[in-house]
């Protein structure tokens, strides 16, 4: 699953999750892509879950590229079981981690296939996400 390899603070702030995304809106390196309609936290066994999906559906080998357009980058941290309340959460090290998904955000790219299968493969991939999601098309102007 995906993780940072190192981070420059061990703990960050919850912080907010108000307004729309202003970068990574729009599709870069594929043809098609799955974009996000709800702000949420998409902890990294969701990204992963959705990768597989795609890449069991579309089948790897035949000139099919993916791109994952979130990272998880925020650790979430919880106290440890049998804990007593207050007293902090100083020594708790992160349960899992998050990206932070605002609406518009490109969470996939696809390239390398047809317009049905891109559409079966992220539908398959929608209900592995928290939140609702569109799928949209490279429109060439």
């Amino acid at each position: 699953m995906l993780s940072p390899k190192r981070t420059k603070f061990r703990h960050q702030h919850k912080g907010r999750m108000k307004g729309v995304s202003s970068r990574g809106n729009r599709i870069c390196f594929g043809r098609f892509a799955l974009q996000a309609l709800e702000p949420a936290w998409i902890t990294s066994g969701q990204i992963e879950a959705g990768r597989r999906a795609i890449t069991r559906y579309a089948r790897r080998g035949r000139g099919v590229k993916i791109w994952i357009r979130i990272f998880p980058d925020k650790p979430f941290r919880m106290k440890p079981v049998e804990t007593r309340m207050g007293s902090g959460k100083g020594k708790a090290s992160p349960k899992y981690w998050v990206s932070v998904v605002r609406p518009g955000r490109i969470l996939y790219e696809i390239g390398g296939v047809s317009e049905t299968v891109a559409r079966a493969a992220f539908r398959i991939v929608a209900y592995k996400m928290p939140i609702d999601t569109q799928f949209i098309t490279d429109s060439p102007i």
